[in-house]
């Protein structure tokens, strides 16, 4: 799940928990709370995506091919 699905899925828990009335829908399924959880896996979604491409950043990796970069000879493109 990239950065972007993250914050998509976080916008559509907003939606479900802020914008929909319970009284309109007459599901046995509590929507705020599907609301709440797509929040919270969106939220760990987007912090574990950026903790990973700030690590992949400091270990030298190229972002495209992945391969380490060590000076003396860079990556063939």
């Amino acid at each position: 799940m990239g950065v972007g699905v993250s914050i998509f899925t976080i916008t559509l828990g907003l939606i479900l928990k802020f914008a929909i009335r319970p009284d309109a829908m007459n599901d046995p399924v509590d929507i705020h709370v599907i609301g709440v959880i797509l929040i919270i896996v969106g939220g760990v979604t987007f912090v574990l995506q950026v903790l990973l491409m700030s690590r992949a950043s400091r270990s030298g990796q190229d972002d495209r091919r992945g391969r380490l970069y060590d000076g003396d000879n860079p990556p063939k493109l």
